[in-house]
């Protein structure tokens, strides 16, 4: 830890509980305190020395576009001399709704929230006012906020720091959530043969980005919706991450499964906080005011948030056939570095789903939570430190997902490449 780092973490210890205020960033799992960062533009991010790093964690996934863009920069600027706050209905608002309805085909009504955990949080409620059910399902390993109801074997932060549930979570309503292992088709059957009238909800990252990257198996998710359909159980897909980020709409769209209700957040608020539940009319509309299950939220739809949003996803629209580029780049990156990785004698499985990806230090498969639990996460933190040394930015934890801009060149991926070849030396 440099002195820079020590004073400034220092003093945010003393007046911000843990010194972050989200845990994963306090850089605990790779063994040291954080770098405090000071701005950011395209694909790079400057620390408060003034030290560049090329962007693998892009504020956890929302900057597709890169950071600062100008055009979202711009319009922001023009939004908040305005106002930044009304409380009240607004026009890009309806806006936001009727792109994102657009965009994808389950989606007939939509609310907006502040944040993806606010999103899952309603649409768990809602399923839970629709059905007239108690228990919801999970899959272990996937991370949907933290709130109560889905704060039971988590991925992200609580996997990082080994935390499988959190005290404050009433036994109570943990006994109101079943977790099981993701890709697991014969644990998914029993499961729903025992509780299926009991089963409200079964609530999904379809792609799961919070124990690192872990694909699907094409026939769990068909299953699944197959079953929860046949059960009357509403099926909620987890796109927090993934929606925008592999086609101009979710990962639903490139699989032909439609949901019940979908979770949106990240890359739709444009970089500034947003959160979405959309559904179907039938189901949406159980919502305050139209029906009787309540959710509210003063800065829902924020004005200054829906601009930077909407432009976003304005600028996403016009790049619709650019998304297969951002696949190929990702996985010349990953190709290359597993290549550099078997020469060099360690063990890696590089999961990637088009345009994120984790380097998990085992041989793999990784699949579930317990196979990714099996990763060496020294080895990681060695290779962490390694690249910030030489300039990249990686997501401080072996259970996190990286991602890839369309701001990132080629040239960026050359650095990066050099840089792991310099870290592989000292590995």
């Amino acid at each position: 830890m440099n002195k820079t780092t020590s004073i400034h973490f220092s003093k945010a210890s003393r007046v911000i509980s843990g010194g972050v205020n989200s845990p994963v960033r306090a850089w605990k799992s790779v063994g040291s305190s954080p770098l405090f960062v000071d701005r950011a533009r395209g694909s790079k991010i400057y620390d408060v020395d003034g030290r560049a790093y090329i962007d693998y964690v892009l504020s956890w996934g929302p900057m597709i576009l890169g950071h600062a863009h100008p055009k979202v920069i711009a319009a922001i600027r023009a939004a908040v001399k305005e106002g930044t706050s009304f409380g009240a209905p607004t026009r890009p608002e309806t806006s936001m709704a009727e792109v994102i309805a657009s965009a994808f085909p389950s989606i007939e009504r939509l609310r907006m929230t502040s944040s993806g955990t606010e999103a899952a949080m309603t649409a768990i409620r809602l399923a839970r006012g629709y059905t007239g059910r108690k228990l919801i399902a999970k899959f272990d390993g996937c991370y949907h906020g933290h709130s109560d109801s889905v704060l039971i074997k988590a991925g992200s932060g609580p996997t990082t720091l080994g935390i499988p549930g959190s005290p404050g979570v009433p036994e109570d309503i943990a006994r109101l959530t079943l977790s099981l292992p993701y890709n697991d088709l014969d644990a998914l059957e029993k499961t729903i043969r025992r509780y299926g009238s009991k089963l409200a909800a079964i609530i999904v990252e379809p792609v799961a980005g919070n124990m690192g990257v872990v694909s699907p198996q094409k026939e769990f998710l068909e299953k699944l919706r197959t079953l929860t359909a046949k059960n009357g159980i509403v099926l909620i897909f987890d796109e927090v991450i993934t929606g925008f980020r592999f086609a101009f709409g979710g990962y639903q769209n490139l699989i032909g499964i439609k949901p019940d209700l979908t979770c949106l957040g990240k890359i739709i608020g444009g970089g500034l906080p947003v959160g979405a539940v959309g559904g179907s009319k039938k189901i949406m509309e159980r919502l305050a005011p139209t029906g009787d299950v309540y959710q509210a939220g003063t800065l829902s739809g924020n004005p200054v948030a829906m601009i930077a949003g909407l432009t976003t996803l304005n600028l996403l629209q016009a790049k619709k056939q650019s998304f297969a580029s951002l696949d190929k780049k990702t996985g010349q990156l990953c190709r290359a570095m597993e290549e550099m990785f078997f020469k060099k004698g360690i063990p890696v499985c590089i999961n990637r789903v088009f345009s994120m990806f984790t380097v998990f230090f085992q041989e793999g498969p990784v699949v579930n939570l317990q196979t990714a639990l099996q990763s060496d996460t020294k080895m990681f933190a060695r290779f962490f430190h390694g690249m910030l040394k030489n300039g990249i930015w990686l997501a401080p934890s072996q259970y996190e997902a990286g991602f890839l801009s369309f701001a990132h060149t080629e040239n960026d991926l050359q650095k990066t490449l050099e840089a792991c070849t310099k870290t592989l030396r000292n590995l």
